[in-house]
């Protein structure tokens, strides 16, 4: 590839990929935490060489003044571990990751995916971290991989168990991806759950793992959350068609309000139509949910089954079955539509990761994969804005009931809140 392509498919890259913005905000903490675990594994070498009292004589003795590299992402300031020889022999720690006067990595977009997608793997990392810091990179030895997937595999275990007692979260989005990694039945599949807490935050609330999208898998999922003091339900949960995640929250959230994600419903209504008027069905489609109220939403719906029914009833039928849930959204306040009538929040962020577990094959193990995703997927929680309208969430808490979008202030409301008033 001449450097004229190179260039351009860079730039390409940058634009295309919403990996640039995760690499951003998390280039700092991968390049640390790599540097430190490289620390471990070179005290590790001497820990056995003491001194005459039994002291290790190669000891951890604070840190440099902190650097900062010039990268392709961005300035990232590190801070490179100190070591101490009490016996006088001189040992020092030089990071192989980032060398003495190393100020420059001009190719940190090709190396940073890999220390993701493919770092968990020992000679993959290597060769990342070539890639990262030129010729002068040594590279990583297998014990830092080690250390490294350990260390991500402890995080996530720690998340996992994590106490929601004091939390509140109002609306959630689920979705299940799958990677490529098989158990003994079938294809493992990542079971991920984001909610809008009462402050309007979403935050990452749940990552699993499970065989395909069943009831028993998402049952698991849900229980775990309230076995760890999530005990108030959320007022609507938005998924695509999967079944089992459906009859979960049934039984786990009964009164819950659900959702049905508008854009896995479009897909699945147009790959039932031939490719020659799935442009008219896309635009019927969207007069239906992008309705100012409910009422045009359901003569929308009666004109898309009018045109299309009578040659094409299987689509017809794939949007009809889910009409109330698909409608579920104007019950709530209308600045909430754009973020809760899809499954977009997962969507957006984890496309990526899909592209990564897909990339990665069966490379990794069930560990390593759930370790890997809980450390991009809390990359791209920094990311996430509060939602539009978050203050009207006590509202949708409080059981204000919308209608089109807007609250319905009944009489005893209004009597309820001049007794708060006044108290």
């Amino acid at each position: 590839m001449s450097k004229d392509n190179a260039k351009e498919w860079d730039s390409a890259s940058a634009l295309n990929d919403p990996l640039t913005d995760l690499l951003k905000m998390g280039a700092k903490a991968l390049i640390q935490q790599a540097v430190e675990s490289e620390l471990q594994a070179f005290l590790g070498e001497y820990a056995k060489v003491t001194d005459l009292r039994g002291r290790q004589t190669v000891v951890c003795n604070g840190y440099l003044p902190e650097r900062e590299i010039v990268t392709g992402v961005g300035n990232v300031t590190v801070k490179i571990p100190k070591v101490r020889d009490r016996s006088g022999g001189g040992v020092k720690f030089n990071s192989s990751l980032v060398p003495p006067y190393v100020r420059k990595a001009k190719r940190v977009e090709a190396a940073l995916p890999w220390l993701y997608l493919r770092g968990i793997s020992t000679g993959d990392m290597q060769d990342a971290l070539s890639v990262l810091l030129g010729t002068e990179a040594k590279g990583l030895s297998p014990a830092v991989v080690s250390r490294l997937k350990a260390q991500w595999a402890e995080d996530y275990q720690a998340w996992h168990r994590r106490d929601l007692s004091n939390q509140r979260y109002v609306y959630v989005w689920a979705d299940g991806i799958y990677s490529t990694l098989r158990g003994e039945d079938d294809r493992l599949c990542l079971l991920v759950i984001i909610g809008v807490n009462e402050h309007g935050e979403k935050r990452l609330l749940a990552l699993s793992d499970g065989y395909r999208e069943s009831k028993a898998s998402w049952l698991s999922v849900l229980q775990d959350l309230q076995t760890r003091g999530l005990q108030d339900a959320p007022k609507l949960a938005t998924g695509d068609g999967a079944l089992g995640f459906w009859a979960a929250v049934n039984e786990t959230w009964p009164q819950t309000r659900t959702q049905r994600c508008w854009v896995h419903k479009t897909a699945n209504v147009l790959a039932a139509l031939p490719d020659s008027i799935q442009a008219k069905a896309k635009a019927g489609l969207k007069n239906i949910w992008l309705a100012e109220t409910k009422d045009h939403a359901s003569k929308a719906f009666d004109s898309f089954r009018r045109d299309f029914e009578a040659k094409y009833p299987k689509a017809v039928n794939i949007l009809e079955k889910d009409r109330e849930s698909l409608l579920a959204f104007y019950d709530f306040p209308a600045e909430h539509w754009v973020h809760i009538r899809t499954t977009n929040p997962i969507e957006s962020s984890f496309a990526t990761i899909r592209h990564r577990t897909t990339r990665t094959k069966n490379c990794v193990s069930r560990h390593s994969l759930l370790g890997l995703v809980f450390q991009l997927a809390l990359t791209a929680e920094k990311s996430w804005r509060k939602i539009r309208g978050f203050k009207q969430l006590p509202d949708v808490i409080n059981g204000i009931r919308f209608q089109d979008g807007i609250a319905v202030i009944t009489e005893s409301d209004k009597a309820a809140e001049n007794q708060q008033i006044a108290a």
